[in-house]
This record gives C-alpha cells, structure tokens and sequence, in this order.
C-alpha cells in the first residue's frame, strides 16, 4: 500500500468521511472538516502508524493530504 492510500484511509476512519473523496490537494481543514483536535489527533496517528515524530514547525505548514504524504516520505 502507498503512503497517499494509507494516509487517506486513516483519515477516512477518523473523519468518517469516504476515502475515495481524498485527494492529495484536498485541504485537511476545508475539505475534509477537521478542527484543529482532529488534526493533533491525527498527526498522532500519523506518528505511531509510520513511526515518525513531526515537529511543531512542521505541523503548522500541513495543510493539504499531500503536505502529510510528502512530510512521511521525506
């Protein structure tokens, strides 16, 4: 499974949205309607489920699915 799939998948879940409706320029706040503790939720999520730490510099630039994919990736 690609890192955009597992990524719109958990977002799915927890937003209880359809992952198919993600795109990698969906907004995660516009778009998707998470408020700003789903978005700590989910960057702790993010961390545990790919084993990263993400810093405060840059959850504050995470604004689209793809920001998370590229910031998993990097």
């Amino acid at each position: 499974m690609d890192t955009f799939t597992k990524v719109a998948e958990l977002l799915a879940s927890h937003l209880g949205i359809d992952a198919s409706t993600i795109t990698p320029e969906s907004d995660i706040v516009k778009d998707l309607g998470a408020d700003s503790l789903d978005v700590v939720q989910l960057l702790m999520e993010m961390e545990e489920n790919f084993g990263i730490v993400v810093s405060e510099d840059d959850a504050a630039n995470l604004k689209t699915v793809g920001d998370i994919v590229n910031l998993i990736s990097k």
